[in-house]
């Protein structure tokens, strides 16, 4: 593959993860970080994030079997879920966190249930498109420096 034609993908994909909601305008102001000293500033960031996200939704997960539900808990777990979606501009998992924190307020067991599992999709989602965008990328950037 050409750089011009990489670089094009590149713009491609970026464009379509603003366009379909998935990504806002923090990611762009994560990219505005990034700089020659550090190239995978975003990246690193996003990794960053699926790691602590992982660990959240294990703790939701064991939060939403116990009985009785504490929806206090499940709220601060989905309080910092939603943080660290907007931190690096996780558009529609912040959305789906805010409807779950919805459903926590009004201690809406079966709707947190299912709000959870759409807060997964979306978080699995976006995780590989920014994987696939990350990795085109990467082949971009390789190509720039030969």
């Amino acid at each position: 593959m050409d750089r011009k034609h990489l670089k094009h993908q590149v713009a491609c994909m970026r464009k379509s993860l603003f366009d379909q909601g998935y990504l806002d305008d923090q990611f762009m102001q994560l990219e505005d970080l990034q700089d020659d000293a550090n190239p995978n500033f975003v990246e690193e960031i996003v990794a960053s994030f699926y790691s602590d996200s992982a660990r959240l939704i294990q703790n939701i997960e064991q939060a939403l079997g116990n009985r009785p539900v504490d929806f206090g808990k499940l709220d601060d777990y989905m309080h910092q879920f939603k943080g660290s979606s907007s931190s690096i501009g996780a558009k529609k998992v912040k959305m789906e966190c805010a409807q779950f924190r919805e459903y926590c307020c009004a201690r809406n067991t079966e709707g947190c249930i299912r709000t959870f599992q759409q807060v997964k999709q979306e978080h699995a989602t976006l995780r590989r498109k920014l994987e696939t965008y990350f990795q085109v990328t990467i082949m971009h950037m390789t190509l720039v420096f030969i």
